[in-house]
């Protein structure tokens, strides 16, 4: 028979610390909290005591302690996209330079559990804010929630009465046709179409509409929509609507995708139907993820700035638990640019 050691964990006690340097308890929890009204005698004799005996204030406990748990939810639609990935980390980051944790959830855009985490969110509860990018909720939703709720959102669904961060999505669509248009081309179409309304991707077809009837009026002559529909933002998604594309009788000579992953699926679909990128057909994406840079050929893209999103998010959560914010809602609007590479003409 064998049988598993277990090895005994001992927990020093600020109890122990002080019997150990013969002060309070008190004292202890001083020395340890960085008061300053402590004789230097006194902390030395404190700082040695805890030192003999492997003494560890818990951060929670004094967190707690103060009211604040120091950790801040990041609530996502889904986890396994690259954007999301590299949003995250530009969250994580920032909040470690700010001296705070962000704990990551997903909800599969369930308007359940978006509802779940939002009302769970409340001054005292586990988290001290809540920053939600929510795919199912509506306005509605949180009617009865108050407006000094720590709460940001992010995303285009707008929440007139929360904080929300978010970039245009129809200006950097239509930045990105309009790019294709002076680059020459004529038949552009449009992959990432949703039958079900989400903002992002209704607005970044309204942001291709918008372009080619511009550029129609300009031209006097009318530019002729190719949308294809999608059940989701992710590579196979791209290759069969740009296989679907090429199938028709007067393929297009340009493709906008709504975000990276549909571009760099439709990429390789042209590869191994031999039609040669720009030259034949050019193609731009959205969310410019890391892929792309490395993708053959490189992949021209909307890049949203990730790192402005997370700190001016975290900004906001900040002006929540310190009470400075206002009540009503402020909206801010992520910078945005066109990264041309390889994919649209660029060497």
């Amino acid at each position: 028979m064998q049988y598993m050691v277990v090895a005994e964990v001992t927990v020093t006690s600020r109890r122990e610390v002080a019997r150990a340097a013969n002060v309070s308890v008190r004292t202890v929890s001083n020395v340890v909290s960085g008061y300053v009204h402590v004789a230097e005698a006194t902390r030395l004799k404190v700082l040695q005591a805890a030192a003999d005996l492997d003494y560890r204030p818990s951060e929670m406990a004094r967190s707690l302690k103060r009211g604040r748990s120091g950790l801040i939810g990041l609530v996502l639609p889904e986890l396994d996209t690259s954007y999301f990935a590299e949003l995250t980390r530009a969250f994580v980051e920032e909040g470690a330079r700010r001296g705070v944790t962000v704990v990551i959830d997903q909800t599969d855009g369930d308007l359940e559990r978006e509802r779940y985490l939002i009302d769970r969110t409340d001054y005292g509860s586990f988290f001290d804010a809540l920053i939600i990018s929510p795919l199912a909720l509506k306005p509605e939703h949180l009617a009865a929630i108050a407006e000094d709720r720590p709460l940001v959102f992010l995303g285009e669904n707008l929440f007139p009465r929360f904080d929300q961060v978010m970039i245009d999505n129809r200006v950097a669509a239509r930045e990105a046709v309009t790019h294709l248009i002076a680059s020459g081309k004529r038949r552009i179409a449009a992959i990432g179409a949703e039958r079900a309304e989400h903002g992002s991707s209704s607005q970044r077809l309204a942001g291709y509409r918008d372009a080619l009837e511009l550029a129609g009026r300009e031209m006097g002559q009318p530019f002729v929509e190719y949308i294809e529909y999608v059940d989701a933002f992710r590579r196979a998604d791209g290759a069969a609507a740009m296989a679907r594309i090429l199938d028709r009788p007067d393929p297009p000579d340009a493709v906008f995708c709504f975000s990276d992953p549909l571009a760099l699926g439709a990429l390789r679909t042209l590869l191994t139907r031999g039609v040669r990128v720009p030259e034949e057909i050019a193609i731009v994406g959205f969310d410019d993820i890391e892929d792309g840079a490395f993708s053959t050929p490189t992949l021209s893209t909307i890049s949203p700035d990730k790192q402005f999103i997370a700190r001016t998010a975290l900004d906001r959560v900040e002006r929540k638990l310190s009470g400075a914010a206002p009540l009503s809602g402020e909206l801010t609007i992520a910078p945005h640019r066109l990264t041309i590479r390889e994919s649209t003409g660029s060497r």
